[in-house]
């Protein structure tokens, strides 16, 4: 084998590594940081020397409020991640499998509401929920949020649900289901790939999610982690806790990679299982 194909033998090999490296050296710099001393936080070594937790001791500090945080962030994902899938599965199924006027142009309507700015619909969703009383409440998150995670789930759960051929449905009705009962017990256990892949991104979004947090919330006990974050405070009052922003990064990414890993294993699982079970 001459030089040259060896070299275009590892050439893919050396763009995905050069990809990777990309994506990750943000989260690498991040986590060495976030283990810097707060003297050797403007360092530029690869390694933090020495390894120091302070950061990680401030941020979970009684006076940043970061625990109570994390908890406001996972209810609201969690509730926005649930009650959008949910409302998902039975309109993607809809639009999947049902024949009726303008579905073309409705499915475009629902993915079309998830690409306005989110700063269009906070300022009068701010005048309407403080008219209801719902300022620092979860619900002011949560149904907001669902404005573009709902239109997502359905987008990705329909193109999946198309991909399910249609005689999954006849097979089990032949067999004395309802279309109801075929739906539940037959196409949502084969759709699980898609309902956890889709749910991850929601989860995510929602995980991720500020903007809307930061405007409906002004007490601290109802702040999400993003938002805490923002407003970490340094020791001085023009100091910037670069190092607890830092950590508080990293605590924030953990369940997000946690979560991604457990559910690509029932993903794959799900894949390779496929209809045929």
């Amino acid at each position: 084998m001459t030089l040259t194909a060896k070299w275009r033998q590892w050439l893919p090999y050396l763009g995905i590594a050069v990809v990777v490296a990309y994506c990750l050296a943000p989260f690498y710099w991040m986590l060495v940081s976030s283990l810097r001393s707060t003297g050797d936080i403007f360092s530029t070594s690869l390694l933090p020397s020495p390894v120091s937790f302070e950061n990680y001791r401030s941020v979970f500090g009684p006076a940043q409020g970061f625990t109570r945080a994390l908890l406001n962030s996972l209810i609201v994902a969690g509730i926005t991640t649930a009650m959008s899938l949910l409302l998902a599965t039975f309109t993607a199924y809809a639009m999947a499998r049902l024949e009726f006027r303008f579905k073309r142009l409705i499915l475009t309507l629902i993915i079309a509401t998830s690409m306005f700015p989110v700063v269009s619909i906070v300022v009068p969703l701010l005048k309407l929920f403080t008219d209801i009383g719902w300022i620092n409440t979860y619900q002011s998150m949560i149904v907001p949020s669902m404005s573009f995670t709902l239109p997502l789930a359905v987008w990705n759960l329909t193109t999946f649900f198309r991909q399910m051929p249609d005689e999954l449905e006849h097979a089990a009705m032949v067999d004395g289901c309802t279309r109801g009962q075929a739906f539940r017990k037959v196409i949502v256990p084969l759709a699980a790939p898609g309902i956890f892949t889709t749910a991850i991104i929601t989860f995510i979004a929602a995980w991720n999610e500020f903007l809307i947090a930061l405007s409906m919330t002004n007490k601290p006990s109802m702040q999400t982690a993003t938002v805490a974050i923002s407003k970490f405070s340094g020791a001085t009052t023009y100091q910037t806790p670069f190092g607890s922003q830092m950590a508080a990064g990293v605590v924030v990414t953990i369940p997000l990679v946690v979560m991604v890993l457990l559910f690509q294993r029932r993903i794959v699982a799900g894949l390779t299982a496929g209809a045929a079970k």
